[in-house]
């Protein structure tokens, strides 16, 4: 999952993007995206590896996306490189600041900010429809690619995001190609000063993400890069003195999850144990897909043992005697923490 993080000048968005990776990339470069790739930590598959015993353990992995800030403090608007490199993202991550900068003349104002950066995905968006629209009239293409379309600019023109429509009503199989940004889930982390960095978002920020069927998270990243930095003992003592619990990356990791509605299922053996990432609702042919695209082709059955099953009977040969092995069909919705082994004919 590559998630992008993007940021008006000043915001912090790469002490951000330092927190959450454990890196020290220095602040202010305007250069290319730099990446950082972040385990995401399942106590499942540690186990399920310490079982096993095999040559390699793969964890899922989130790549994080430093984009460069070409975009003013004062003027919001966004360059057009900065727009195509957040549209390469699967996810975008808007860093608002909510603490007091020296360097800038303005107090910080996180739903003006909000409000700039929506405004600014909407009218590229609408461009590209609109582009689109115009040239329908020499192409003459699929009365529902027109309708798909029409409905998208009615939306944009609404100043509602494209997410805001459900699968029933835009065909999103007319939209591969076009990376609209407006239909890329949107999560905002609120930087805040140290102080701040256990208070609740403001009810009315909270409210407008909601509208804008997107997510939000605080953090403190000044101090919480530093407490990244530190020996995992130590953490905990620091992230409690702040009122945490949890470590910026925890609480983001678990809130693009939620915002994503992902779930993780397993494959197993002595060559490898390894989580694949999906979507909630994804079937077991489409799974199969996710580990190779021959596996999807060729799809026969998916034998399926849940985690806490396989937790009860300690092995696959004794989930077997037991009768608790499941045998699914293409159709099969697969759940968080399945066990998958997938039977195949290319």
């Amino acid at each position: 999952m590559k998630i992008g993080l993007v940021g008006f000048a000043g915001s912090g968005k790469t002490t951000v993007f330092n927190t959450l990776t454990g890196l020290a990339v220095p602040v202010g470069f305007g250069g290319e995206v730099r990446l950082g790739t972040v385990r995401v930590p399942d106590e499942r598959i540690a186990a399920l590896s310490k079982t096993f015993s095999p040559k390699k353990t793969t964890y899922a992995e989130i790549v994080f996306c430093d984009i460069p800030g070409e975009h003013g403090a004062e003027n919001k608007g966004l360059s057009n490189k900065a727009l195509l490199q957040i549209r390469d993202q699967e996810v975008v991550c808007l860093v608002i600041r909510a603490f007091p900068n020296p360097a800038l003349e303005s107090d910080p104002n996180p739903v003006a900010d909000l409000e700039a950066f929506h405004a600014e995905c909407i009218l590229a968006d609408l461009d590209l429809v609109e582009r689109r629209l115009s040239r329908a009239k020499k192409d003459k293409p699929d009365p529902l690619e027109l309708a798909a379309f029409e409905r998208m600019k009615t939306t944009l023109e609404h100043e509602w995001p494209l997410r805001s429509l459900a699968p029933s009503v835009l065909n999103r199989d007319y939209l591969k190609g076009y990376a609209f940004l407006t239909d890329r889930p949107l999560l905002v982390v609120l930087n805040r000063s140290e102080a701040e960095a256990a208070v609740p978002m403001p009810a009315s920020l909270a409210a407008r993400l909601g509208e804008l069927h997107a997510a939000g998270l605080v953090l403190s990243a000044s101090v919480e890069a530093e407490i990244a930095a530190m020996d995992a003992a130590d953490q905990a003592a620091f992230l409690a003195d702040l009122g945490l619990t949890e470590s910026a990356r925890a609480r983001f990791i678990r809130t693009a999850y939620g915002l994503l509605d992902l779930v993780s299922f397993f494959t197993v053996g002595v060559d490898e144990v390894r989580a694949w990432t999906i979507r909630r609702g994804t079937t077991a042919r489409q799974a199969a897909g996710r580990i190779h695209s021959d596996l999807e082709r060729g799809f026969i059955r998916a034998e399926v043992t849940p985690y806490a099953v396989f937790m009860q009977y300690g092995s696959e040969p004794a989930v077997r005697d037991a009768g608790r092995l499941q045998v699914e069909g293409k159709d099969y919705v697969v759940s968080d923490g399945d066990i998958l082994h997938i039977r195949f004919a290319v």
